[in-house]
Formats: structure tokens, sequence, C-alpha cells
């Protein structure tokens, strides 16, 4: 089904369907019609020599130079050549393409002042498959992600390169291929191409969809162990948590009930202790912190998305121009970069109910390392230190980027977000993420092996999916196939789908 954008509707699934699986947009009749609206204001202003920044001003330190007629003209083509300024490796096709839909859905309000044309182009490149080649860094995150987006709009001048069709070509011959004109940049149009944070909110939005999948996984494996461990069921109860009242912690524990529903953990024919340990009975708490904090991240982002990242601004029915600071990729850096420190949280809890699997003097009568041939084989022993290698990874990606600001352009821009270091740093932190839950993973369908008990119907499902890729460890083999498995099992979402078919949605 075609996405249609508005400006008011684009959530991060919807952003998920054109970014990662080629669905096609559509931009909004009545968002057309304000584009157009808004270009006729500004072409009247631009014939009365009105002073714009960015129209007929140089931008950033040289914003009070004002530039002639013919320099007007010209500028948009030197900005965009300027700002192409990024290094590194290119971008993953499914991230440029959702910076694209979002900046899309900036000119569909209608107050950019761009020409119908660059934003009608940028819809027929997404529908027909041509994705500008964007070096990966280079952004400040304000104003906004100028060298990446640059990138992007060097297609609307006939240059820069393309992926088209699984070929990396010359951005001509990708835009020719494809049969989309070029339209040129005329006076605004550069800028209104690439002056909000739109690629650091594509990724922030696609890692926010991967968190909260790697998030309901993260309660699975944990159901999975807190079987294995004979866990007191007592500090899950939904009502010990409504009482406290965060969303989060209740979500968790109603999701874990479901998780561990009909076991003979929860019947009382197996002997449980008065009080487990707290990286056992503090899962509703943790989790559901992180769960919360990624709910915060999410609403920012979708008012991102949906909102005028852009810089000045036109307002046709005031005939108003306002500059200011929307490009400042803060507001999402600063969620996102909670959102990734959530995410090593709840991975270091994890590492820690491994821990309590594979030592002989806390596991409750599990063999040591999780193996019958203790001393001869050593189990499990080594996954642990890859789960700890992968955490403090993601400890010191933990750190904050939106405090890190380095002040640019002679200190016009002496306040920038570094969005772009925290969506990069959050990609790293999740795919540490996979790995790390996919060692618990293995770990808890080991440990179920030797219990001699009927588990509940979704820890019954997530074991039998992993035992579809990895088999139980009845002796020493080297480990690294397995580990490289279970991660990408648990990137590919199979286990929470299989569960969720079993149980029903997990909250």
């Amino acid at each position: 089904m075609t996405v249609v954008l508005d400006g008011s509707g684009l959530t991060i699934e919807k952003l998920v369907r054109i970014a990662r699986h080629g669905e096609k947009v559509k931009l909004h009749p009545e968002a057309l019609e304000r584009i157009e609206v808004c270009r006729a204001m500004l072409e009247e202003k631009i014939v009365a020599h009105e002073i714009m920044y960015g129209v007929n001003t140089g931008i950033g330190e040289f914003s009070e130079v004002v530039l002639t007629d013919e320099q007007v003209e010209q500028f948009q083509r030197y900005l965009i050549y300027n700002h192409a300024a990024g290094i590194g490796e290119p971008t993953p096709i499914e991230y440029v393409r959702a910076a694209m839909a979002g900046r899309i859905n900036v000119h569909a309000h209608g107050i950019s002042g761009c020409r119908p044309e660059i934003t009608l182009t940028l819809v027929e490149m997404l529908n027909k498959g041509v994705t500008p080649v964007v070096c990966q860094k280079g952004s400040v995150g304000a104003s906004g992600d100028l060298a990446p987006m640059s990138q992007i709009a060097l297609l609307l001048m006939g240059e820069g390169e393309a992926f088209y069709r699984g070929e990396r070509l010359p951005g001509k011959a990708a835009m020719d291929r494809a049969g989309i004109p070029i339209p040129g940049l005329r006076a605004r149009d550069g800028l209104a191409a690439i002056n909000g944070s739109n690629l650091l909110t594509a990724m922030s939005a696609i890692h926010i969809y991967e968190m909260e999948r790697w998030i309901k996984q993260a309660q699975i494996a944990c159901a999975m162990t807190l079987e294995a461990l004979f866990a007191n069921m007592k500090p899950y109860d939904v009502r010990l948590h409504e009482v406290r009242g965060f969303d989060g912690a209740v979500k968790t524990a109603q999701n874990l009930n479901r998780l561990i529903a009909e076991s003979d953990l929860v019947t009382g024919k197996l002997k449980v202790k008065v009080q487990d340990a707290y990286s056992m009975r503090s899962t509703p708490q943790v989790i559901g912190a992180a769960i919360d904090a990624i709910a915060y991240a999410r609403r920012q982002v979708e008012i991102e998305l949906n909102g005028v990242g852009d810089n000045p601004i036109f307002l046709p029915e005031y005939k108003l121009t306002l500059t200011g600071a929307n490009f400042q990729g803060t507001p999402v850096s600063l969620p996102m970069d909670m959102a990734g420190a959530a995410i090593t949280m709840v991975c270091v809890l994890s590492e820690r109910r491994f821990n309590r699997l594979t030592n002989p003097a806390l596991s409750i009568g599990l063999p040591p390392f999780l193996t019958r041939g203790a001393g001869m084989m050593s189990g499990m022993m080594l996954s642990q230190y890859t789960a700890d290698m992968l955490i403090v990874e993601q400890r010191i990606l933990s750190t904050p980027a939106s405090i890190q600001s380095i002040p640019a352009a002679a200190d016009q821009e002496d306040f920038v977000s570094m969005g772009m270091n925290t969506a990069i740093k959050n990609g790293q932190i999740l795919d540490n993420a996979y790995g790390v839950l996919g060692i618990e993973f293995m770990g808890a369908a080991q440990a179920l092996d030797f219990r001699d008990f009927s588990p509940g119907k979704g820890v019954q499902a997530a074991k039998g999916v992993i035992r579809k890729y990895v088999a139980f460890l009845d002796e020493d083999r080297p480990l690294y196939p397995d580990h490289n498995a279970m991660k990408e099992l648990v990137r590919s979402g199979e286990i929470l789908e299989t569960v969720e078919k079993e149980i029903g949605s997990l909250e």
C-alpha cells in the first residue's frame, strides 16, 4: 500500500515500510498545493529584494553578506558543493531512503519555500529506487545533517553518485536510467533540501523500531532463564508494579507472566527460594525503565518526523519569513542517547542472569558452565567472556553524544547536537545487543534441557526456535558459529514472531 506523505501522519512503522521494504510514496494533493502557494510568495519576496537568510544572503558566518540577483541563481549550487563534505563508507540504503521520506514530509507542510519540482523529484527517486550515495560521517546535527543531505541534493543537479538496481553509478546516469528529469536548483531550493536533521532522525526511527523488537526478546530470554533457575514468581505479580505506577514495569510483569503461563513453576510443584537475586527479581523494574525511555524517544522521533525542521520558514498566510534553529538535532539526540544507554543497561542485566546459569554456586543445581563433563569440558564458560567484551564496548558507546558539542563556523554555530554520533553509536550498541541476548538465549535453552519439568508455553516456543539453529552442547565444540547464529536469530526477530503466534502479542 502506498504511503501518502502530508506532513502529519508519518509513523516509525510507515517509515520502515518505505525505507526497508520499498513501499511507494505519494505526496498528498493538498501538500502539493501548499508548496506551490509558498513558492509563489517566496518569488514575490525575491523580486522585491527582501533580505532572506539563505535565499539572497550567505549562510552561517556569511549570513550578513547580501547576494546580487545574479549570485542568487548560482548560490544554491555552490552551497551544495561546499556542504557535500562528508567522509567514510556509504550509509546503508534504508537509512538514506528514510531520510528522503522525512525530507519530503517536511516539505509537505508548505513552508520550506522550495519549488514543487524538488519535492516531487525526491518522491520519484524513492519510487524508482534511486538512492544517493551518502557518506555516513560528517554531520554535527545542526544546521541539520548538512553534509549527508547535500550528497542527496547533488542528484537534484544531476551530480553525485547513486545506487540503482544493485549498481553504484554516477548520479546523472542513475537518474537517466530511472527516467527521472533533473530539476536543477534555483533560489532557496538547495537549502530547503538539506537544512534539517533528517538522516539522524531517520536512523533513530529505524533504531527505535529495532529496539522495541529487541526489548520484547529480552523479556523472552529473561523468562527462559527464570524458569531454568526456579525463580520465585512473586516479584512478577502485576499488582506489585501497579502500586508503584511505572507503565514499563507493569507491561514487563504482564509479559513475563504470559510467557511462563502453564509452567510447573507457577503451580507450586517446584521448590523456590524466598527471595532471588536482583538480576532476576528486578527485571520488571529495569526492563520497564528501558521500555519507558524508548517510548519517550519514540514520541520525540515521531514529532520530528512530522514537524518542520528547516530554516528559514515561510508563512504565506502572514507573508512572513522566520529564521530560527528548527534544524537543531538535540530534541532527537538527547532521548536517543538515553535509549542507547537503556539497551546497554538491559544487556548488563542479561549477562548477570547468564552468569547465574553458568556459575555452579548460583545455578540451583545446574552443572558447572552448563556441561556434563565439567573439568574435561568447559561448556559455556567462554560465552560469558564474549558477552562481557560486547558490554564493555556498549558502555563506552553509551557516553552521551548530545553533550559533546564543538563550536563550528567561526562560532556562529557554537552549539551543535552531535546527533549523528548518537545515531551511529546506537547502531553499534544494537549490533552488540543482538549478540549478548543471543548468548543468554543459548544458555537458557541449554539449562532448560537439564531440567525435568514443563516450562511455560511462551518459553517452550522460544526454545523450539533456538534448537532449530543451535544444537544442545553435549560436548565442547567451537562456539563462534553458535554465537553468530544466535546473534542473527535475534536480529531476525524469528523468536519473537514465533512466541507471539503462540501466546499473542507482547506489550
